[in-house]
């Protein structure tokens, strides 16, 4: 099984797009080779099957993606230009000019800042921009870019470079400045920032295989076009044409900063085949370390995580609070219920003692919230953990899992928001979990308990009546559930034994009954044996 997953970086070490995707090419190419697979014959350009100049329509994006899952896939041809950096130190050498970058001397809102191929983006991408309904391809040559490296290369004036995806700069932190709102780059990949937020998790325009016996596929935007927006727009709308061995797309998103940053996402894929494994608002992020597993990896900082829990909303309106974690061994989670209202990664804690990073600021990292509009009618929430012993891997992927076989040339269509914020909206709904911890009992007769404590946070002040729990095993023991005030966290704590017996694994339910009328999160947790 080949689950790869992405280099990233600390903040304010470097910043080239999305961290996630960075290492995606290596290896694939790689795990081709090592399974002797040929290499599928490379396609220069799709030029004639895909015209980027003259009049656009959003109509036409879909007809370029049905078209082109008619023919034959064809893999894109790698970069070969001599200029271009070929390590990340040398990447992170090389700055776009910023006269070079769009509407940067224009009314608009927003700016757009193209990024080099090269390094690990070996895929040249497409991007043209639409002003007056006219769509117009960006071509930047070697000179629009400061080359910080020595020794310098030699380039050739002017020679034409290709490119890699581009972000989208505007005022997001205070009025007037042009901060990065949004990262395009690598695979179908990107990340977006609210007010005050530093990246962290990315997003993917769609996942294909992971966790499968069969491997994971990686589609790719293969082209974009940007629209211009109006000068007083407080939105931006882009669109992209995703290409696989699998399937074609057409894609829609429009991006609406803030405190809350918006990405609106409507997609429509054409199938080349049947894909069993599809997933939907793929998020993509990283646990290495917290108060749930403090023993796991040894570091001097209690908290390294991009986010800390998966948050659900059911489509009975139960909120649900699954802790994430860093296993020993694979672990694939699948969530009941078929329509969920919501879901999303949760960076939840925010103060920095919990993490002492004065470099990546964990603390200020976005959650992202999925808002299904329409396509999850009938699939599940899904959640891969994967093992890691280093923060530069993205270890967790969650999607929504459609229970429906996708068929070959039948085109399947779907939309949804996705929210970057603090925390998913639900939390004020009622009590929320605030922290899960886990440890052993120590010797005697529970020399194999593990003891639970989960605290629970909320708004109003603290009731004279304490709650009541339940918690369910699926396996193993329970013992000793206990109940009592907190008020550090001005709600409660709740605490309980496990012991597992003979099991390698349980999956643990804790419910908790209204407290002061509002009825507490549900805490899911799935225990595996330490190997």
């Amino acid at each position: 099984m080949h689950l790869l997953f992405g280099l990233r970086r600390t903040a304010g070490v470097w910043n080239v797009g999305c961290r996630t995707a960075l290492i995606l090419y290596a290896g694939l190419a790689g795990a081709a080779q090592a399974q002797g697979a040929p290499e599928p014959k490379a396609e220069p350009t799709l030029q004639k099957a895909v015209q980027l100049n003259g009049t656009f329509r959003q109509e036409a994006v879909v007809d370029m993606a049905r078209n082109l899952a008619k023919q034959a896939y064809r893999a894109p041809a790698s970069v070969d230009v001599p200029w271009l950096p070929k390590s990340y130190d040398d990447y992170k050498r090389l700055e776009l000019r910023r006269p070079s970058a769009l509407w940067t001397k224009d009314p608009p809102h927003f700016e757009i800042h193209p990024m080099l191929a090269g390094w690990l983006f070996k895929h040249p991408v497409e991007i043209s921009v639409v002003e007056n309904g006219i769509a117009r391809p960006i071509t930047l040559q070697a000179s629009d870019f400061l080359d910080h490296r020595n020794p310098k290369p030699e380039a050739a004036e002017p020679q034409e470079v290709p490119l890699s995806g581009f972000r989208i700069n505007g005022p997001l932190n205070a009025p007037g400045i042009a901060d990065e709102i949004i990262a395009m780059q690598g695979a179908t990949y990107f990340r977006a920032l609210g007010e005050g937020q530093v990246y962290g998790l990315s997003a993917r325009g769609i996942a294909i295989g992971t966790a499968s016996p069969a491997g994971e596929e990686f589609p790719e935007f293969r082209r974009f076009w940007i629209e211009k927006p109006e000068p007083t727009a407080r939105s931006i709308k882009l669109h992209a044409l995703l290409d696989s061995p699998s399937t074609t797309g057409a894609y829609t998103l429009i991006l609406s900063p803030g405190t809350e940053t918006k990405v609106d996402v409507s997609a429509t894929l054409f199938p080349r085949g049947v894909i069993e494994t599809l997933g939907l608002a793929p998020l993509t992020s990283m646990f290495l370390v917290g108060p749930s597993n403090a023993t796991r990896v040894e570091d001097f900082r209690p908290r390294v995580h991009d986010s800390d829990g998966l948050a659900i909303l059911s489509e009975t309106g139960e909120r649900i609070w699954r802790p994430l974690a860093n296993p020993r061994s694979l672990q694939v989670s699948t969530f009941a219920g078929k329509a969920p209202r919501g879901f999303g990664l949760i960076q939840r804690h925010r103060q920095f003692d919990g993490y002492q990073d004065l470099e990546a600021r964990y603390e200020r990292r976005p959650s992202v919230w999925v808002e299904p509009i329409s396509g999850f009618d009938n699939g599940n929430v899904v959640l891969v953990e994967i093992p890691t012993d280093e923060e530069i891997h993205d270890n967790i992927v969650a999607f929504f899992r459609p229970q429906s076989v996708t068929k070959a040339q039948e085109p399947t269509s779907f939309s949804y928001r996705l929210r970057w914020r603090d925390d998913a909206p639900t939390r004020s709904a009622g009590p929320w979990v605030a922290s899960t911890r886990v440890g052993r009992v120590g010797g005697g007769r529970r020399a194999n308990a593990y003891r639970f404590v989960v605290d629970y946070r909320d708004e109003p002040s603290a009731a004279n009546k304490l709650p009541v729990g339940e918690v369910r095993a699926s396996a193993g023991k329970i013992e000793g559930l206990t109940i009592q005030a907190n008020p550090e966290t001005r709600g409660f704590r709740v605490t309980f034994l496990l012991d597992p017996e003979a099991a390698d694994l349980s999956e643990l339910r804790l419910t908790v009954s209204p407290w002061e009328g509002r009825i507490p999160e549900t805490w899911l947790y799935r225990w595996t044996k330490r190997k």
